[in-house]
């Protein structure tokens, strides 16, 4: 481990300002990972279809789909 994980580019940080904004960013994505989206519920294509990729014709008795 000699190469740090953050790295200041420019100015000058204090060990204990890296410290904190490390505590500050381990905390968002420890929050970000519990407030996660639920997975969604529904279907995985859409109700419809387009009039494009329908066959030219159909019977009368398919009117339902």
């Amino acid at each position: 481990m000699t190469t740090p994980d953050i790295r200041v580019e420019k100015g000058h940080a204090e060990p204990e300002e890296v410290a904190a904004i490390t505590a500050i960013l381990l905390a968002r994505s420890a929050a970000a990972t519990a407030q996660a989206p639920a997975p969604r519920r529904g279907r995985d294509k859409a109700g419809w279809r387009r009039l494009e990729r329908t066959p030219g014709f159909r019977a009368p008795h398919s009117w339902q789909g």
